[in-house]
């Protein structure tokens, strides 16, 4: 809807816009590609210049991948598609449209949507700006949230029942799990550790130790699962000296660190962990390839490319006289002129040393 009144404001006349909605009942009859051509094609005969073809909710139209692409080769015409991650994901676009697609990701909301968001919620317009990066660590920042009572009793629930709507339609019924026990178990680990290097050995070893017995294999292909279905990134190692890609010891982030609290609980001594998670997706809303930095057995919590850019980020909570050279080190080590910050909570202190800086969190969210 975003993409039609766009189309709108760049003063394209409503007749060359075409849309649908398949959850609607009004598109029960077109929901076969057959039936969906022959509609679309009808529409294209009365229509002058370019036609913007709108297709919401693609996955409800059997075989829809022979329609898009003959609209495509058939017809003068830009073609949007949206879908369920549980029916249309990326593997099955790159086969169903041979590379021929622009994928747009959609990610929660920013801090400052976030905060945009909560001005039309009279429980959140009157809190300070620290108290709404509060609740965005702790809720999330999935648009539904402010559409519900901005308490934990009600915002709980909602965030619970939405993960288990994605944990069941998603990777359950999509995958014909049977031992839904187990990927639980999974999923309770990677939430437990975000910010912690782990492989699926070894939490295929911790679950053994708890009496399950589960291959690394299995683990594994849960682990790409939650992937599949938007609930986890996998963010490997990169060795900044030799300049590869390192095989083992991931981190896994959350794309919503809500749905982790919902189902977890919110703990503060977990707070490197949640900082981390929050400064991660934000850099992949900013158009960055993130990996995990490793420097001469040092870790630098991120190396982010864009192009021909590149950013090193150290993420720390507080920077203290105790710990401020153990925070700078891995960044000082590093031998090229790429900007290097440490972004954490202090608002007080705007240290620079030797052309790294630091930079408060909720100046970083707010910032371009």
């Amino acid at each position: 809807m975003l993409l039609k009144d766009e189309l709108s404001k760049r003063s394209i006349s409503s007749e060359n816009i075409f849309y649908l909605n398949f959850e609607s009942m009004q598109c029960e009859h077109l929901k076969e590609y057959h039936a969906l051509y022959t509609e679309v094609r009808k529409y294209a005969e009365n229509v002058e210049g370019r036609l913007y073809i709108l297709l919401d909710e693609i996955q409800e139209v059997t075989g829809w991948e022979k329609a898009v692409n003959s609209f495509r080769v058939d017809f003068d015409c830009d073609i949007f598609i949206t879908g369920s991650n549980a029916h249309l994901l990326s593997g099955e676009l790159a086969t169903f449209l041979s590379g021929r697609y622009v994928k747009i990701p959609i990610f929660p909301l920013n801090f400052k949507e976030y905060l945009d968001f909560s001005k039309h919620n009279p429980n959140e317009s009157k809190l300070t700006l620290q108290e709404h990066f509060k609740n965005f660590l702790h809720f999330g920042s999935l648009p539904g949230i402010h559409d519900v009572k901005w308490d934990a009793n009600c915002l709980n629930p909602y965030l619970y029942d939405t993960f288990d709507t994605i944990i069941f339609e998603d990777v359950i019924s999509r995958n014909n799990i049977r031992d839904t026990n187990l990927l639980r178990r999974v999923v309770n680990y990677v939430m437990d550790n975000i910010g912690n290097t782990f492989s699926a050995k070894t939490i295929s070893d911790f679950l053994k130790n708890q009496g399950h017995n589960l291959s690394s294999e299995t683990v594994y292909n849960y682990l790409q699962m939650l992937e599949d279905a938007f609930l986890t990134h996998k963010v490997s190692r990169y060795d900044i000296k030799r300049k590869k890609i390192l095989e083992t010891q991931e981190k896994y982030y959350l794309s919503d660190l809500g749905l982790r609290h919902a189902v977890i609980g919110y703990r503060d001594n977990d707070i490197a962990g949640i900082l981390e998670n929050a400064v991660y997706l934000e850099l992949l809303r900013r158009g960055y390839a993130v990996y995990i930095g490793r420097q001469r057995g040092a870790e630098v919590d991120f190396v982010a490319d864009k192009n021909d850019d590149r950013l090193y980020v150290q993420v720390t909570y507080i920077l203290t006289e105790d710990n401020m050279d153990r925070e700078f080190a891995p960044l000082e080590a590093i031998e090229d002129n790429y900007n290097k910050i440490i972004i954490s909570t202090d608002s007080l202190i705007n240290i620079n040393r030797g052309g790294i800086r630091q930079q408060n969190i909720i100046d970083f969210m707010m910032s371009e």
